[in-house]
């Protein structure tokens, strides 16, 4: 017996429907609420990693001062000379005066001394949290890409006019800076005041582990307006215009008990050796008034390259990586550096008396 099945009969299977707007509306509240509670936690885990990053380039670059000194009487290169040609690494100490004798030669920065002129060693001194990996050379080049949109060289010349002359022996881009009482200026031939520039050799610092030997610059996101030098000195408030991005020098953490910090520390008195005065430290740390980073509308006055301390310590949540003289890398803020007197407690790259250096709070 065979038995008839109709195939218009109704299906007991329920037939599949899409997601209601109200459930559709929760799923995407869910995602919403997973990336906002996910989104910090990886911003601050990408934080760490550019901090990381920027450690381990610093902890290179000790590396390479240490062979620098090995085959240089154990001397700090200078932060800066006045290269005797447009290109090379060649340079004279009798050039080495207020101003350059040569504009077209430009400046040979320590960043390639380091490393022998090779250009192909330019990661060393980036720093992946800062704008372009770091601040661009003083006088850039030929090449735009070298450039900041508000950048003008030494020879007043900017992004939309660039020349081949005058090019800067220093890497494209340098995210760190040196000591200024380590990494002498090239004031040897002549200076501001009555003192000058000497070179410093490594082993004449004392107690290494706490004295610091390179810092992070300070970035403003702002065309590296940080680092600004205008023709008139002390931009005075907010930077506009085009300004020089002057990243070949280094920074200056001391000031003069009498004449202030930046060009000024070259006209603090010398006296002469057998005299009481020789004896008187001549130089202070900055007090906190002066340490204090300004917000980034601010800067100018208070980060200019001449200014003191302004001009590093704030890449990574308000704090900066510093490296120090033993090569040990450590993170602090700017005040603390200055509280901590992590600086050194002379200026060694000064020539005359009294290069020891006191607290603020101690005169």
């Amino acid at each position: 017996m065979h038995t008839n099945h109709r195939t218009d009969a109704p299906c007991n299977w329920r037939s599949a429907k899409g997601f209601t707007l109200i459930e559709l509306l929760v799923v995407i509240a869910i995602i919403a609420l997973l990336i906002g509670i996910l989104l910090p936690s990886l911003g601050k885990a990408r934080a760490t990693a550019q901090a990381v990053a920027a450690a381990a380039n610093l902890r290179g670059i000790a590396q390479a001062n240490a062979i620098y000194n090995g085959g240089n009487d154990d001397f700090i290169p200078p932060s800066y000379v006045y290269g005797a040609e447009e290109t090379g690494f060649r340079w004279e100490r009798e050039d080495q005066q207020t101003s350059n004798p040569t504009p077209a030669n430009g400046y040979i920065h320590w960043s390639q001394s380091l490393f022998d002129g090779d250009s192909t060693a330019g990661e060393a001194f980036e720093n992946p949290a800062v704008s372009n990996g770091g601040a661009p050379r003083t006088n850039p080049g030929s090449d735009p890409d070298d450039w900041e949109s508000r950048q003008e060289n030494d020879a007043g010349q900017t992004i939309g006019n660039p020349q081949e002359t005058p090019r800067d022996r220093q890497l494209a881009r340098v995210a760190f800076t040196g000591n200024g009482a380590l990494f002498p200026r090239n004031k040897f031939g002549s200076s501001p005041g009555q003192r000058r520039n000497r070179l410093v050799k490594d082993a004449e610092i004392r107690n290494p582990a706490t004295v610091i030997l390179a810092a992070e610059f300070y970035d403003s996101e702002d065309s590296w307006s940080s680092l600004a030098k205008t023709n008139g000195g002390d931009p005075g408030g907010q930077v506009s215009g085009t300004f020089r991005v002057a990243s070949h020098r280094p920074v200056t953490p001391f000031e003069g008990r009498s004449s202030g910090g930046g060009d000024a520390v070259y006209n603090e008195p010398s006296y002469p050796g057998g005299s009481a005065g020789a004896r008187l430290p001549r130089f202070r740390y900055p007090d906190r008034d002066e340490t204090t980073v300004l917000p980034d509308d601010q800067k100018g006055s208070g980060t200019w390259i001449d200014g003191g301390v302004n001009m590093v310590g704030a890449t990574h949540s308000g704090k900066g990586n510093f490296l120090f003289v033993d090569g040990h890398v450590a993170r602090y803020t700017v005040l603390e550096t200055v509280e901590q007197r992590l600086w050194g407690d002379k200026f060694y790259s000064l020539t005359g008396s009294g290069t020891k250096v006191v607290r603020f709070e101690d005169e």
